[in-house]
């Protein structure tokens, strides 16, 4: 389990009805991309040859079978069956916005229950689950792995130290082009983050959708969209340390603030958008399982 303390209350309840019934809805979503218990009957890239073929144009010349292309005289190529099990992979951000929050946790509390429902169900019926981490310069990557010890890599790396306070601004961007060459598997790749830094990730995204199937996850604190009228107050980015003192008594300043936040956030939406990756927004304040799960189940 996750340790708490009043500074990191942690994700809240996770009923296990709750995580039940968000298995049988991803189940439902992933129907047909790949079954984890099942023998595949769809080709694919996996290692289990289904038939040899004559070489046609256009053929992976990487699949040429040499023995057979040699006893023939004619080049043959493998088709092989996909693979039988489904990989998820965690790209879960860590930095040092994740560990702000105003309402009832903080985004780092929200992402990590996020985690460990996408855990549950990424290592069921044989399934593997994978995890990286970005955000820090003590960046984590786990391999896929099944059942109990693909949760409990996930939760070892959430016990790992909070990233501390001005290492630079996160790259989504860069930590798509990590986890690319370790997804060679087809699967899903679930990102959760707040989306926050440059918008160096739409290109890397892109070549990750070639081979998975790829959800996002933004986590939000409502005081990120708004300031609250308080008087003058100082303002840290918790990842650059830049500090600027605002009067928040000015109404200008507060609706130009709400503004800016909000073309911010519509941005990411409209990226996303256009790549057709499905997007969910989550908040610190109140339930955020039953959306997650919502947002899960209304997509086919």
């Amino acid at each position: 389990m996750i340790r708490t303390s009043p500074e990191q209350p942690g994700p809240g309840p996770l009923p296990p009805e709750a995580l039940r019934a968000l298995d049988l809805t991803v189940g439902r979503r992933l129907r047909g991309l790949i079954a984890g218990e099942y023998r595949s009957h769809e080709q694919g890239d996996g290692v289990e040859l289904a038939q040899l073929r004559p070489y046609a144009p256009g053929d992976d010349v990487r699949q040429i079978e040499w023995n057979v292309t040699a006893r023939t005289g004619t080049p043959h190529v493998r088709v092989n069956l996909a693979e039988r099990e489904l990989v998820t992979w965690l790209l879960l951000d860590t930095s040092a916005s994740m560990h702000f929050g105003t309402a009832d946790r903080r985004k780092a509390d929200v992402a990590a229950g996020v985690a460990i429902a996408v855990a549950h169900v990424g290592t069921r019926r044989g399934n593997r689950l994978g995890v990286v981490t970005f955000g820090g310069d003590d960046r984590i990557g786990r391999p896929p792995q099944q059942g109990r010890h693909g949760l409990i890599g996930m939760l070892d790396v959430l016990q790992r130290a909070p990233v501390e306070e001005g290492g630079g601004a996160t790259s989504l961007g860069g930590a798509l082009l990590r986890l690319a060459p370790a997804a060679r598997q087809r699967g899903v790749v679930v990102v959760v983050s707040d989306f926050r830094g440059p918008l160096d990730w739409r290109r890397p995204l892109l070549r990750l959708l070639a081979r998975h199937q790829v959800l996002a996850v933004e986590v939000r604190d409502p005081r990120e969209q708004e300031l609250p009228d308080v008087g003058e107050v100082w303002l840290v980015d918790p990842e650059t340390g830049r500090q600027v003192r605002v009067d928040t008594s000015s109404a200008t300043l507060r609706d130009r603030f709400a503004d800016a936040a909000r073309e911010e956030r519509t941005a990411v939406a409209r990226v996303l958008a256009a790549l057709a990756v499905p997007h969910v927004v989550l908040s610190t304040d109140g339930d955020w399982l039953r959306p997650l799960a919502q947002f899960l189940g209304a997509r086919r």
